[in-house]
C-alpha cells in the first residue's frame, strides 16, 4: 500500500484535528460507566464533545460553500447543501438499520433482551410497521443516535443563513442569536414521535453552528484582538476552574453542601437539550485558550502523533456512524464479560483503533480513487484551499 500525507496541500487541518478528537470523545461518552470518558471534556466542564463537533461543523460548512454562495448565487450553492443534508439523512437511516439490526441480534444470541430496552428500541421492536416511517421522519430516534438528526436539520436550513453570512454577517448572526433566544423563551423544539422534545433542540444549537461558520467567514480575525486579550485569557481560565469545581460537585455529592444555595438557584438546570448559556460559555472559554496557545500554523499539527485523530475529522461522517455502532459493541462486551476498568480501558483502545482503522482505509481508497480520475485541464484543475476542508457531520 502507497504511503499518502495526512492531509492533502492547503488542507485546514485544526479543525479535523478537534472534530476527530470529538468523534472520540463522543464514542468513550456512549459507553455506559466507561472509565475512559473521564478523558473527555464531559467529567470536568459544562460542555462536552457535542459543543465542539458542532461549532467545527459550521465552520468547516462555512468554509467549503462560502465562495460558491458567493458566485453561484443561492440556489446553486444552496442545492449542494442540501444535496449533502440527504447524504447525511441518508447515512443515519443505514446507521439505524444496522444499529438496530446489531442489537437485536446481540440480544437474542446472548439471552439479554433487556439490551433492546436499555436503547430504547423496544417500542420500535413492538411496531415496527409503524415506526419505521416515524424514523424516516427523523421522529423516533434510539439511545446514541440524536445528534445526526440535530445535524441533519442544521445544515438543510443553513443556505439562506450562510447566503447571509457572506453578505451581512453581523446581522447573520444577531438573527442567529435572537432565534436562540426566541426558541429558549418558547420552548421551541422538534418532536418525537411520542410527542417529547428532541435531545438536541436545532432552534438552540443552530447558534453554536452559526458561529462556528461566522468565526470562518473573518469573524475569528475580527475576534483575534480579545482572543489575545490577557484580560480574556483570565477570565477564561477562571470560568473553566468554577465550572470544574461545580462538576466535582456532580461526581462527589458531599462536595455539593459547600456550594451556596442562591449559587445553586442561579445555575441550575444547567439544560443540554437547548443549549444552556452556561454550555456556551464553558464551550467559548475552552476555544479561547486553545486558539491562543495552537495557532493555525503551530508546527504542532504536523506531528505523526496527531494523524489518527486528523484522519477521524476528514473522514467524519463515516468514523460518526462507526463510532455509535462500536460503543453499543463495546458495551454488550462489558456486560456479557463483567469486566471491570481494565476491560473498559481495552474496550475504549480497540474501539478508537478501529475507527482510525476505518478512516486509514477511507483516506487510501478516496487517495486511490483520485490516482485513477483524470486529471482536468484549464481552469477546472483548480483547487481552491478552503474547498479543501471537510464538511461532513
Amino acid at each position: 500500500m502507497a504511503a499518502h500525507p495526512v492531509i492533502a496541500p492547503g488542507r485546514v487541518i485544526r479543525p479535523d484535528l478537534f472534530r476527530g478528537l470529538a468523534l472520540w470523545f463522543i464514542f468513550l461518552d456512549h459507553i455506559p460507566g466507561n472509565i475512559a470518558s473521564w478523558l473527555t471534556v464531559r467529567n470536568y466542564g459544562f460542555s462536552d464533545a457535542t459543543e465542539i463537533f458542532v461549532f467545527i461543523s459550521g465552520y468547516t460548512a462555512a468554509l467549503v460553500y462560502s465562495d460558491a454562495m458567493r458566485t453561484n448565487g443561492l440556489i446553486q450553492s444552496g442545492a449542494r447543501i442540501v444535496k449533502r443534508a440527504w447524504q447525511i439523512y441518508v447515512a443515519h437511516v443505514f446507521s439505524f438499520v444496522i444499529y438496530a439490526a446489531a442489537i437485536a441480534y446481540t440480544a437474542a444470541a446472548t439471552g439479554n433482551p433487556l439490551l433492546i430496552g436499555e436503547f430504547g428500541l423496544a417500542d420500535f421492536f413492538r411496531q415496527p410497521d409503524s415506526l419505521f416511517p416515524q424514523v424516516l421522519l427523523l421522529r423516533f430516534k434510539p439511545f446514541n443516535m440524536d445528534v445526526l438528526p440535530m445535524y441533519i436539520a442544521l445544515l438543510a436550513a443553513f443556505p439562506p443563513m450562510l447566503w447571509m453570512l457572506v453578505r451581512k454577517p453581523g446581522l447573520a448572526l444577531a438573527g442567529s442569536v435572537a432565534l436562540y433566544v426566541l426558541a429558549r423563551s418558547n420552548g421551541w423544539n422538534f418532536v418525537s414521535h411520542v410527542g417529547d422534545a428532541w435531545v438536541f433542540n436545532p432552534f438552540a444549537w443552530q447558534l453554536l453552528f452559526v458561529f462556528g461558520a461566522w468565526c470562518a467567514l473573518d469573524g475569528a480575525r475580527r475576534l483575534a484582538g480579545l482572543i489575545r486579550s490577557r484580560l480574556v485569557g483570565m477570565a477564561a481560565v477562571a470560568y473553566l476552574a468554577f465550572a470544574f469545581a461545580i462538576v466535582m460537585t456532580w461526581h462527589v455529592p458531599a462536595l455539593a453542601e459547600v456550594v451556596p444555595a442562591w449559587l445553586s438557584h442561579l445555575i441550575y438546570p444547567i439544560d443540554k437539550p437547548n443549549l444552556d448559556l452556561m454550555r456556551i460559555a464553558h464551550f467559548l472559554a475552552l476555544a479561547v485558550l486553545t486558539v491562543r496557545f495552537l495557532r493555525r500554523e503551530s508546527p504542532v499539527l504536523a506531528s505523526p502523533l496527531l494523524r489518527p485523530a486528523v484522519r477521524c475529522g476528514m473522514h467524519s461522517l463515516e468514523i460518526f456512524c462507526a463510532g455509535v455502532l462500536l460503543s453499543f459493541v463495546a458495551h454488550a462486551v462489558l456486560v456479557q464479560t463483567s469486566a471491570g476498568a481494565a476491560g473498559q480501558i481495552m474496550v475504549s483502545a480497540a474501539g478508537i483503533a478501529l475507527m482510525v482503522a476505518i478512516a486509514e482505509l477511507l483516506g487510501w481508497y478516496r487517495s486511490a480513487e483520485k490516482k485513477r480520475a483524470p486529471r482536468p485541464t484549464g481552469s477546472e484543475g483548480v483547487v481552491q484551499p478552503v474547498q479543501m476542508a471537510s464538511a461532513t457531520a
